[in-house]
C-alpha cells in the first residue's frame, strides 16, 4: 500500500464524513421530534462503535488492512443512499448501528495502517502531518457542504458524499494489499 495514495484515500473519506456529519442533525431533526433523540442516535452510535473495536481490530490483523478499508468505503456508500429515505426516528437508529460498525472499522484500520508506516522516531512529526492534509480536506468539505445544502436539499449531500465514498472504495482497490514497508522504501515513496 502507497504510503501518499493512503493519505489521499483518507482524505476523500475525511471530505465525504464531513460533508454529512455536521449536516446530518439537521436531518435527525427533521425526522426526530426532539434533541433527545439526537442524543440517542448519537450515543447508540458511539456504544455500537466501542463495542466493535476488538473484533474489528482481531479481525484487521488476520484478514489485512485494505480489506477493512474497502468495507468502510463501500459500506458508507451504501449507507448514504439510505440516509435521506429514513422517515422515522428508528431507521435513524438502525442507520447509527451500521454506522457505530463502519465508524469503528475505519478509525482502527486508520490506526493500524499509521502504525505499520510511522517510524518510532518521528511517530509524532509524521503522524502531524498526516493530519494536516486529512484535516484541510474535511474542512474545506464542510465550508462547501453549508454552500451545497443552500441551494440544493439536505439529502443531495448524503448523495454527493456517498459517491465520493464509492470513488474512494476505487482508490482502495487499486492498492497494493502489502502494508509493509521498510524504512528504506518510506523515504522512496
Amino acid at each position: 500500500m502507497n504510503y501518499k495514495r493512503f493519505v489521499f484515500y483518507q482524505g476523500t473519506v475525511g471530505m465525504a464524513a464531513s460533508m454529512i456529519f455536521p449536516f446530518y442533525i439537521l436531518l435527525i431533526k427533521n425526522v426526530g421530534t426532539s434533541y433527545s433523540q439526537f442524543g440517542w442516535a448519537y450515543g447508540i452510535f458511539s456504544l455500537t462503535a466501542a463495542l466493535s473495536y476488538p473484533l474489528i481490530g482481531k479481525f484487521t490483523d488476520k484478514t489485512g488492512d485494505k480489506a477493512f478499508l474497502l468495507i468502510y468505503s463501500w459500506g458508507m456508500a451504501l449507507i448514504l443512499l439510505a440516509f435521506p429515505l429514513a422517515y422515522e426516528i428508528w431507521h435513524v437508529y438502525l442507520l447509527q448501528i451500521i454506522m457505530g460498525v463502519l465508524g469503528a472499522v475505519q478509525r482502527n484500520t486508520e490506526k493500524t495502517v499509521l502504525a505499520r508506516y510511522v517510524t518510532k522516531k518521528t511517530a509524532g512529526a509524521e503522524i502531524g502531518n498526516y493530519h494536516v492534509w486529512t484535516s484541510v480536506g474535511a474542512a474545506a468539505a464542510v465550508i462547501a457542504t453549508g454552500y451545497l445544502v443552500d441551494f440544493l436539499t439536505i439529502g443531495s449531500i448524503f448523495y454527493i458524499a456517498s459517491l465520493m465514498f464509492a470513488w474512494s472504495g476505487f482508490i482502495i482497490m487499486k492498492m497494493e494489499k502489502n502494508t509493509s514497508l521498510s524504512n528504506a522504501e518510506k523515504i522512496k515513496i
